[in-house]
């Protein structure tokens, strides 16, 4: 998942006879000595085992669940599911998703499921809500049901206060594990179930899943790839797709849209790879020829990255709204994707964010199929750990970086911009002197992406970010201990290209990643990332970028990259000389703990009234901070918070920083060099 700017028993005893299987293997792979984590050496050491989380006698449910999802309520933004579920007599609980993939966290949108009812050979089935665990519901079937019949809606937020937006008068977003309740005591890829989606009157779709016979007989010539994208005549609305397991399904999202294109991005390839655009408007789909290129690019850079695709067929699903709830969202043969409309029609004023698509992309093998082995649980209300995330994201987020400029999505000067904000971030970050970087990969569980108001020094998810620095300075320092002949592009292919092909997640622990490191340059690689996953660092995290040949500054004007994305957000930046970020009325969105202004005791969300005793504007801060330098002045402001109005006065007179990279002549310069496309 791209970090964006969401119990399974009623009993103690029984969730600790659940969880201890399932979690004590996980601890195999290294043991806490001295509070760090350290490799252990064993048997099977050499070889990496397949875990799907599930055990040996795990049984096939029986039958096959009919799920039908009407999304053509788009009025009132409601999606009418029935179900119809294969039973026996006697006591059945239903789950609704809880714990979802790619998103590390208890994240399953059940405030929004309504309207619940339940029926068997035309009898009421009465159901009871389990009282501590909220996501599952008890029936119990009468004698002489085999099929319990299930009717309910998932209402979808109206406006983002309530939560995502998934159905607009444009664009519908199903993703299905929303719109799910599925029986207890089998694993996920053990209950198999047929789709059927109808969607209002001319709307068109992508998504990895494939239709049903009867459908590929209408439309064969859009079936070419298995993965849809179909155009069907006013009263083909309704679209069967081919039984799939749970697993899959909830793997597998839709996005259908009133004004649609797809895009080939592997043409003339054995294995296909599409690009299916939705907009609220028709011309934002506008895409030139130039644009789409520079996205088959990245299709053939991972490709040759990576030595292997582990898809049959892959849709990338993208969404350009102000309305339809932006996203970023893996899957293992599909990526959800939301960004605001000038995707295409501001190509050339900005590329904040263009790095997406790739980061989604890199996750089918970095996530979805090599796969920490602490997140392979048997279903989705089995708790999941997410201790490596560093990995799974950190890594993910790097070589999103490094897939958008080698791709062309991206300009390599504008990665260097990313780098430098991103290293200037945790270079003030207050909260690395306390705790550590694998503790942040807990934040999804107990935080869920909540607002705080100190993040920089309650942390945030930072596995993400100072992972991806993280992974520069490994790749970096296998270039330099190799003299320049190896490279994190060889762990890349070595740990993700095996079993080509393959769609069965492979997982892995940390003796893993440690062993192959080793394998391509030896070096005590375990302590290195003991030191730097587990150490509290006071340190400024610069040695990826110095070892990659550049250093981080400051100055006084903000680079164009810096200005468009600024631009963009309608955000004025003052992080790194005053502490805080202002949205354009004035009010703080980002404040540092341990700046000018956070010493100040100025608050996240107060608002800048004055300057120096003039009505607040960006170009006025800007100056007073400038003339501040060379005058020796205090910065005046009146600030309210709430009700409350204060005069403060800042003693800073550094003048503006904005981060920035140079390049130090002293080392060769391999951030260049790890940004070039591979031949």
């Amino acid at each position: 998942m791209r970090l964006p700017a969401s119990k399974s028993l009623s009993s103690a005893t029984a969730l600790l006879a659940l969880i201890a299987p399932i979690v004590a293997p996980l601890f195999s792979g290294f043991v806490i000595a001295n509070g760090a984590l350290a490799a252990t050496e064993n048997a099977a050491a050499d070889k990496t085992q397949v875990n799907t989380g599930k055990s040996a006698d795990d049984k096939a449910y029986p039958g096959v669940v009919q799920l039908i999802v009407d999304a053509s309520d788009l009025d009132r933004k409601i999606f009418n599911i029935r179900a119809s579920i294969p039973v026996q007599a006697g006591p059945l609980t239903l789950y609704f998703p809880e714990w979802l993939p790619g998103k590390h966290g208890t994240n399953g949108a059940l405030n929004q499921l309504a309207g619940l009812r339940f029926s068997g050979n035309q009898q009421v089935i009465a159901w009871k809500r389990d009282p501590l665990n909220m996501y599952a519901f008890h029936l119990q079937i009468p004698a002489g049901v085999s099929q319990l019949n299930a009717e309910y809606q998932f209402l979808s937020p109206t406006d983002d206060k309530f939560g995502r937006v998934t159905m607009t008068p444009e664009i519908i977003g199903v993703q299905w594990n929303n719109m799910i309740l599925y029986p207890a005591g089998a694993a996920s890829d053990q209950i198999h179930i047929q789709p059927t989606l109808i969607l209002p009157t001319g709307f068109q779709f992508g998504s990895a899943l494939e239709l049903a016979e009867q459908h590929e007989k209408l439309s064969p010539s859009q079936n070419q790839s298995q993965s849809q994208s179909q155009s069907q005549s006013q009263s083909q609305n309704e679209f069967q797709f081919k039984p799939v397991t749970l697993e899959q399904l909830v793997d597998s999202p839709v996005f259908a849209g009133k004004y649609f294109k797809r895009f080939d991005l592997n043409p003339g390839a054995k294995i296909p790879v599409h690009l299916n655009v939705v907009a609220d408007k028709p011309e934002s789909l506008n895409a030139t020829p130039e644009q789409i290129a520079a996205h088959q690019v990245l299709v053939q850079q991972a490709t040759i990255l990576f030595g292997s695709q582990h898809y049959h067929h892959y849709d990338f699903l993208l969404s350009l709204s102000d309305e339809f709830s932006g996203i970023g969202l893996e899957h293992h043969q599909s990526s959800e994707n939301g960004v605001r409309p000038g995707y295409f029609s501001d190509w050339t004023k900005k590329s904040s964010g263009r790095d997406l698509l790739a980061h989604e992309y890199t996750h089918s093998w970095n996530g979805k199929f090599r796969r920490p082995a602490d997140l392979l649980t048997p279903h989705f209300n089995t708790p999941m750990q997410d201790s490596l995330l560093w990995v799974y994201e950190g890594q993910t987020q790097y070589w999103g970086y490094v897939l958008a400029a080698r791709s062309g999505l991206m300009k390599q000067e504008h990665i260097r911009d990313v780098l430098a904000n991103v290293a200037a971030y945790y270079d003030h970050q207050s909260g690395r002197s306390w705790r550590n970087l694998q503790d942040t990969t807990n934040n999804p569980v107990f935080v869920n992406r909540r607002g705080q108001a100190w993040s920089d020094y309650q942390r945030d998810e930072d596995y993400y970010r100072e992972g991806a620095l993280l992974w520069l300075e490994i790749d970096a320092q296998l270039r330099a201990l190799s003299q320049e002949k190896r490279s994190l592009n060889d762990f890349a292919s070595k740990f993700f290209g095996v079993n080509d092909g393959s769609t069965t997640p492979l997982s892995y622990q940390l003796n893993d990643i440690i062993r192959t490191l080793n394998d391509i340059q030896p070096f005590d690689w375990g302590h290195f990332l003991q030191e730097r996953v587990e150490g509290l660092q006071s340190k400024t995290p610069t040695a990826s970028l110095e070892l990659a040949g550049w250093k981080l500054v400051y100055t006084e004007k903000p680079s164009e990259y810096a200005k468009a994305s600024e631009d963009a957000s309608h955000d004025n930046d003052f992080l790194y000389s005053l502490g805080f970020s202002l949205d354009k009325t004035g009010k703080i969105s980002r404040l540092l703990f341990n700046s000018p202004a956070g010493k100040a005791n100025i608050l996240s969300g107060s608002v800048i009234i004055a300057v120096n005793g003039k009505s607040y504007k960006a170009e006025a801060l800007k100056s007073a901070i400038t003339n501040a330098k060379t005058q020796k002045q205090a910065i005046e402001l009146i600030v309210r918070h709430g009700d409350y109005y204060r005069t403060i006065r800042l003693d800073y007179f550094e003048g503006l920083k904005y981060p920035a990279l140079v390049r130090n002549n002293l080392i060769p310069d391999r951030l260049s060099k790890i940004l070039t496309p591979l031949k």
